[in-house]
């Protein structure tokens, strides 16, 4: 990672001073070249709505296409991939994942100007990842990438983290995290007995599993109120 991951600065703003942060991103040396942060965090904690916004106050600012959003929840592993691997029940957990398409993908984006890059993301409508929802355009400055695992040590993570300009680390107090998970598998058709059984036993082992990785992260942002999005919700 290019950042300087020593200062460990923990940060309590809103939205909008975050968006100014990233802003930031795009001035100074190097200006030119193609930025991408990365949001990682346990699941709940936000990052998805964080760099869907971060996202749209860039394009506010810079112009339109000048910032893109990469989830990796588009390349979640589809639900026949996930009944092949047995996985079903692990839906969410680092193997459930395509972590070497997104390396891949993310490659891309950093080196590759000349062309548009379509970018994947998951449909919670369908339950399945979608193919060329979002594009990374040649003019684009900014890509918002976000996903649970991007600080963690296994293998490939690390190597996507060597083409981030920042990592941020989305931290939430747990309580808030589970009542929004719980809201989010209720929403999708659980109960609610199997929406907390899905919390206990799936997102909740997998967001210890994301903690680790805090101090690999550039700045710990913590975000008091969350702008809402259409559409914003993640599959974690």
């Amino acid at each position: 990672m290019n950042a300087d991951r020593s200062t460990g600065i923990v940060t309590d703003l809103d939205a909008d001073s975050l968006a100014a942060l990233a802003l930031g991103l795009l001035r100074g040396p190097a200006s030119n070249a193609r930025t991408i942060l990365g949001l990682a965090g346990p699941p709940g904690s936000g990052k998805s709505t964080l760099a869907r916004h971060l996202v749209a106050e860039v394009e506010r600012h810079e112009g339109p296409g000048s910032a893109a959003y990469l989830p990796l929840d588009g390349f979640h592993l589809s639900t026949a991939q996930l009944d092949r691997l047995g996985l079903g029940h692990r839906k969410g957990a680092p193997a459930t994942f395509d972590a070497d398409g997104y390396v891949a993908l993310l490659r891309r984006v950093a080196t590759e100007r000349f062309q548009d890059i379509y970018v994947p993301d998951f449909d919670r409508g369908l339950d399945e990842p979608v193919a060329a929802r979002h594009v990374v355009h040649p003019h684009t400055r900014l890509v918002v990438t976000e996903g649970n695992y991007l600080a963690a040590a296994d293998h490939p993570w690390p190597e996507a983290r060597d083409l981030l300009r920042e990592l941020w680390y989305v931290e939430t107090d747990d309580a808030v995290r589970e009542a929004r998970l719980l809201d989010r598998h209720r929403t999708g058709g659980r109960d609610e007995a199997a929406a907390r059984h899905w919390v206990t036993g799936n997102d909740h082992p997998n967001g210890e599993y994301v903690k680790a990785g805090r101090a690999a992260c550039t700045r710990i942002v913590r975000v008091g109120r969350l702008p809402s999005h259409p559409n914003g919700r993640s599959v974690l």
